[in-house]
């Protein structure tokens, strides 16, 4: 029986099936690489970590005394700390200091803590200040006098946990000169 023309015999495995399937692969590979990029943008944008904000809003100094050219004092700042992330910041090894004519004559670090997502928690430190020298009052300008100008600084440093996978570390820092009434030891203004 002889073949007919009209039918041709192909081999198996040969042909452009293969091609079309390693594009159809490719393209997959391609869209799905986009979505995790379009995905890790979009988590960037709405959970990027930012440095928590600090406002001082007062000092008072209780306790105050003067005598044989040195002061005494407790310092009191009260301050608000806000968490501007979604998620909670940790804070520690955070610390609040004191600088009078560029030296430290107060100390503290500040007690380690969590402020919630979007939240401001309010923080008050206190510390003595058992001798602050007068020297450098005479060294203040004309119109000044009986006034001592000293430096807060407050640092506060943590971590903030995106998606309870992403550690990233913030810090803020708040710097204040305080004026101070060398006469009652009441507090003539600041600015930060």
């Amino acid at each position: 029986m002889a073949r007919s023309p009209d039918f041709h015999h192909r081999a198996s495995g040969g042909g452009g099936g293969g091609r079309t399937n390693l594009a159809s692969c490719l393209l997959a590979t391609a869209f799905l690489l986009l979505l995790l990029v379009a995905a890790t943008v979009a988590l960037f944008i709405l959970f990027r970590p930012r440095d928590p904000e600090i406002r001082v809003s007062a000092f008072q100094l209780p306790g105050f005394a003067a005598a044989n050219g040195t002061l005494r004092f407790t310092f009191n700042q009260y301050a608000a700390v806000r968490n501007p992330n979604r998620a909670a910041f940790s804070h520690y090894d955070s610390t609040l200091q004191l600088v009078y004519a560029g030296n430290q004559v107060g100390f503290m670090f500040i007690p380690a803590g969590q402020i919630a997502g979007g939240r401001t928690q309010h923080m008050a430190a206190s510390f003595p200040v058992d001798a602050l020298p007068l020297a450098a009052v005479a060294a203040l300008p004309p119109g000044a006098a009986g006034a001592v100008e000293v430096d807060s600084r407050m640092s506060v440093k943590g971590r903030v946990r995106v998606l309870r996978f992403f550690t990233h570390h913030v810090q803020a820092t708040a710097g204040c000169r305080v004026g101070i009434s060398a006469a009652d030891g009441s507090v003539l203004g600041f600015r930060c």
